[in-house]
């Protein structure tokens, strides 16, 4: 067995042998030998050229005996007039074929490449500018990645809504030892939508959540899904759910969450949106295929959750909806601590007292106080921040920048004084416990010529009928005091009759706080959380809506009587405080109680 191995080996080798000796002799005989032209005329002189092939630049001739190994040569032609010029003089001649194919490419390439660029850059702006990203990546989630250290953010910047970040903080545990909460059978909620007004510190508390759960954040805003192109969004909402489930444990935050999920078809006789509701319909597949085991949780935020599709907040999708409210009392006193970290404080300031004043303010809206304060202490140079400074800021927000630079006439002065004055007394007499804090003349803002700051100390979450009477008789009271001194009234009451107007239709259609109407609601669903919407009136017969206009005008009679005679009681009191608002043009909160406690309530 081993002989006829070797056997093979051997034979195998010289037949190996033998082919490479014939290619070397193969191409030695094929090889060629390249000249000047003048050489291969010599050559042939020499009859040292046995055959001679001709082509259109070439002539190739084969020797009769080889020359360095090689048995064929070559040569440029040239034109035979200019060869037998060239051979006169006994020079050595030839001619050059110059290469052109580089050229010829580039001339083909440079155009097209030239072409391309300008189309890929204008594609790429015009894709900027519609927010799309690059166009390989126009499907890809957008989401941006957080862990614990790039936010922050923990729930000890968080202060204001205690329940809600107790809510959080379980979500955050769970995610931490998910069988310490599985123990009894628990599941991780898969949901999780945190509902309030503007600025009440939704995200913040996601940032917060972000920081503690040391785990991948992927956050995103709603409005980022949606795209002109149909699909696009829904491809993202894929991608963005593969990239968490790579990650997982992890959580997906979407703010904003009404431009992605508003509800389908909700406007009958409108055309539907396509991608919305493609990317809406991804989103509600794709919350109901992930495990509530991987660890995998979608928190979102929205302060419109009335326009959100029902099929988004069925239970197994958002299991869970934290209200995130407007802070109390107590939520703007943690607040106003928390934001005053980075600021110097004089000793007067009170934060109790500067909580008692913000009723109705949210997060944001005292951190932008903090803020204000600081910049107008800085301004006027001081070491740190007084109570004065945010007297002075919140007074800027309320009411408005000071134009000191609108002079008014005297006339226009008297009107302004007697208007607001009449409002102080008015609300003085009627709404003690709000505490009238400045009156002034001096214009704010863009249509104010003057202002009565009366806020409430606490929070009231029930009012009654006497109560919103006297608020619409307070806001009466400048008007009446115009009415009393001049006999006529001029057009600064449009926002006082407005405010009014409001309060008197809402006791009519909403509270049913009138006798004749009875306990019955006209009014439709108002939105929550967005106080400015308008009411909706539902659908009523034209002798019902005759009577509520009878009501409201009735209420808001009725209450200018209310204001008209008080102020014609204490006209004295009235005509002391416009002279001192004349000379003063701001009376502080001091000065207006010394008025206060001389005022007939009869």
């Amino acid at each position: 067995m081993e002989k006829k191995t070797e056997w093979n080996v051997a034979y195998w080798l010289l037949a190996l042998s033998l082919l490479l000796l014939f290619q070397h002799y193969w191409l030695q005989y094929n090889a060629v030998l390249e000249v000047p032209y003048s050489r291969f005329v010599e050559y042939l002189e020499r009859q040292r050229i046995e055959q001679v092939w001709i082509t259109d630049r070439q002539i190739r001739g084969k020797l009769r005996s080889p020359e360095n190994g090689k048995w064929l040569v070559v040569a440029t032609r040239v034109e035979p007039e200019l060869a037998e010029l060239l051979s006169r003089y006994k020079v050595p001649y030839g001619r050059i074929v110059e290469n052109t194919w580089f050229r010829d490419l580039l001339s083909w390439v440079v155009p097209a490449l030239v072409f391309f660029g300008v189309w890929f850059f204008l594609f790429r702006r015009f894709a900027e500018k519609q927010g799309m990203g690059g166009f390989m990546s126009i499907g890809r989630s957008r989401a941006k990645v957080y862990v614990e250290k790039d936010t922050g953010v923990t729930f000890a910047d968080v202060a204001g809504v205690d329940e809600a970040k107790a809510e959080l903080v379980e979500v955050v545990e769970f995610l931490k030892d998910p069988q310490r909460y599985g123990r009894l059978g628990a599941r991780m909620p898969k949901g999780i939508l945190l509902v309030g007004p503007p600025g009440t510190g939704k995200t913040l508390l996601a940032k917060a959540v972000a920081g503690e759960a040391k785990v991948p954040f992927f956050s995103i805003s709603g409005s980022e899904f949606v795209e002109m192109f149909v699909g696009v969004g829904a491809a993202r909402v894929r991608d963005l759910f593969e990239q968490a489930r790579a990650h997982a444990p992890a959580i997906i935050f979407i703010d904003e969450l009404d431009a992605l999920g508003r509800a389908r078809g909700s406007v009958p006789g409108v055309g539907g949106h396509d991608e919305r509701e493609q990317t809406l319909n991804q989103l509600l597949v794709e919350m109901d295929g992930f495990d509530t085991t991987s660890g995998l949780i979608i928190l979102a935020a929205t302060n419109r959750p009335e326009i959100l599709d029902p099929a988004l907040l069925r239970a197994g999708r958002f299991d869970r909806q934290i209200l995130v409210d407007r802070p109390d009392k107590a939520g703007r006193l943690q607040i106003l601590q928390v934001h005053v970290r980075r600021i110097r404080l004089a000793p007067d300031v009170d934060l109790e007292q500067v909580a008692a004043m913000t009723t109705g303010f949210s997060g944001a809206d005292l951190a932008n106080l903090v803020n204000e304060a600081a910049i107008l202490a800085t301004r006027r140079g001081a070491e740190a921040v007084s109570q004065a400074d945010f007297t002075a800021a919140m007074e800027r927000i309320v009411a408005g920048l000071e134009k000191r630079n609108r002079v008014l006439n005297e006339a226009e002065r008297r009107t302004v004084a007697y208007h607001e004055m009449g409002h102080a007394l008015v609300g003085m007499a009627l709404r003690p416990e709000e505490p009238v804090h400045k009156v002034s003349i001096v214009p704010r803002g863009i249509g104010a010529l003057g202002y009565t700051l009366q806020r409430p100390t606490e929070d009231r979450y029930l009012m009654t009928r006497p109560e919103l009477e006297d608020k619409i008789a307070v806001l009466l009271g400048g008007r009446a005091a115009e009415q009393l001194v001049f006999g006529v009234i001029s057009t600064g009451a449009a926002d006082d009759l407005q405010k009014a107007t409001n309060i008197a239709r809402e006791m009519v259609t909403r509270y049913g706080m009138d006798e004749e109407l009875g306990h019955v609601s006209y009014a439709g669903n108002q939105n929550r959380f967005l106080g400015d919407a308008p009411i909706a009136v539902r659908e009523i017969s034209e002798a019902t809506a005759e009577r509520i206009d009878r009501a409201v005008q009735r209420i808001i009679q009725q209450q200018f009587d209310r204001a008209y005679g008080l102020l014609s009681q204490n006209r004295d009191l009235l005509e002391e405080g416009v002279a001192r608002l004349l000379e003063r043009e701001t009376l502080e909160e001091a000065q207006l109680r010394e008025l206060g406690r001389r005022l007939r309530r009869d």
